[in-house]
C-alpha cells in the first residue's frame, strides 16, 4: 500500500459542496477565456500589463490559477483586448449558489 494519496483521494477529502465546485469551475472558465483572449490578441503578459496597469507577476499568478482575481481585475484585463463579461443563462445543469 502506497503512503501517497491519489489526486481523487485528496480532492474528496476537501469535501467541497456542489455550489463550491460550481463556483470554482466558473472562475477557472473565466480565467481560461481571459488567457485565450490574450493569446488571440497576440499579447504577452508583459504587453497586457503595459495596457492595463496590472503588474505582469499578478497576471501570471492569475493565469496559473494561484490567485483569484477580483471581477474588476478581469474586466480591466479584458477591456483593452475588446472583450467584456456577459451574464447569460446557464445550460441545463443549474445549481443554486448560497448567498
Amino acid at each position: 500500500m502506497s503512503k501517497f494519496k491519489t489526486w481523487p483521494e485528496i480532492e474528496k477529502s476537501f469535501n467541497f459542496t456542489p455550489e463550491e465546485d460550481a463556483e470554482m469551475e466558473l472562475e477557472m472558465n473565466i480565467i481560461r477565456a481571459t488567457i485565450e483572449a490574450r493569446k488571440k490578441a497576440g499579447l504577452t503578459q508583459r504587453e497586457l500589463s503595459e495596457k492595463t496597469g496590472i503588474i505582469q507577476p499578478s497576471i501570471a499568478k492569475i493565469e496559473k490559477f494561484s490567485r483569484s482575481p477580483q471581477l474588476t481585475t478581469i474586466i480591466k484585463l479584458l477591456y483593452p483586448m475588446g472583450y467584456t463579461l456577459k451574464v447569460v443563462p446557464m445550460e441545463k445543469k443549474k445549481i443554486k449558489l448560497k448567498k
